[in-house]
């Protein structure tokens, strides 16, 4: 199912990207009006790339051809890639993570990135490759900063910009996005159920696994579990959402001042509380 989008899903994965760094300029500039409109773009572009990945899968014959191309598969991995958990698990973990994510729209830990990947992409990413992922993410920065198009990196936490054991963010997001404070994880949940709600609305036939998300998502929101409709958990999402994500982003967006002394390291993987510790001492 992956493989049969690829290209198309990396095309409107370097607009998003793009997107995002010209609004991270545009805030720096203080040209509000110019983030509002890259931001509504942003959202279009959103819309597209999950309507591209969650199209149905191609014939398995082009899969298998677009699996060879892309991953340049041996001959004897012809069978794995005529299923469509086999195509799926061709594409590397990090991608597979990225998709997750980028559906979520917020950090997100290992149990849920591997839940919706599973109810939206079809192949189980087991938790055990979680454990070095950041670690190996990291090292790739160091020795080759901004060699690849993202890098899978913490949250960070508002009042440290330390890193948060288990909360996993993409580099390209605006830094505002990385940070988690008092009332993010509320804020995080109520955006990530909107998110898979929009996604099961817009999927003709959803998989069973992500109705099952979503009814998990609806049990936990004031309202949710009677909505009866994706449209209807979106609904109660958002009007529980206001009460939270203006205080949210007001503590989020106070903390981003902070972080114009990082290293380009610390901005994306977080100040080691050792560092922070040794320099309350010496204060």
């Amino acid at each position: 199912m992956v493989c049969g989008v690829d290209l198309s899903i990396e095309e409107l994965e370097r607009r998003m990207d793009d997107l995002r760094d010209r609004m991270r300029q545009a805030g720096a500039d203080g040209d509000q009006a110019l983030v509002r409109e890259l931001s509504a773009q942003l959202r279009t572009e959103q819309r597209a790339w999950e309507r591209a990945l969650l199209k149905p899968p191609a014939p398995p014959e082009q899969r298998r051809r677009a699996a060879k191309r892309q991953a340049g598969l041996p001959e004897r991995a012809k069978d794995l890639a005529g299923s469509q958990e086999g195509a799926a698990s061709l594409v590397p973990l990090r991608e597979q993570v990225h998709h997750a994510l980028t559906l979520l729209t917020v950090p997100a830990a290992p149990r849920l990135i591997t839940a919706v990947h599973t109810a939206f992409f079809g192949a189980t990413i087991h938790s055990s490759r979680f454990t070095s992922l950041t670690r190996d993410e990291k090292r790739s920065f160091e020795s080759s900063p901004y060699a690849r198009p993202y890098y899978l990196c913490p949250a960070l936490t508002a009042d440290r910009l330390a890193p948060v054991r288990g909360l996993l963010s993409i580099s390209t997001w605006p830094i505002v996005e990385r940070l988690v404070g008092p009332l993010s994880p509320r804020v995080h949940f109520l955006t990530a159920a909107m998110r898979v709600a929009e996604a099961v609305d817009r999927t003709e036939q959803p998989r069973p696994e992500a109705r099952r998300l979503l009814m998990r998502f609806a049990a936990n929101i004031p309202g949710g579990a009677d909505a009866g409709t994706p449209q209807g958990v979106v609904a109660a999402a958002r009007a529980e959402l206001v009460i939270h994500e203006d205080a949210d982003r007001e503590t989020r967006e106070a903390a981003v001042d902070r972080t114009g002394t990082l290293t380009d390291v610390q901005r994306l993987f977080g100040v080691r509380l050792d560092v922070i510790e040794a320099e309350e001492d010496a204060g």
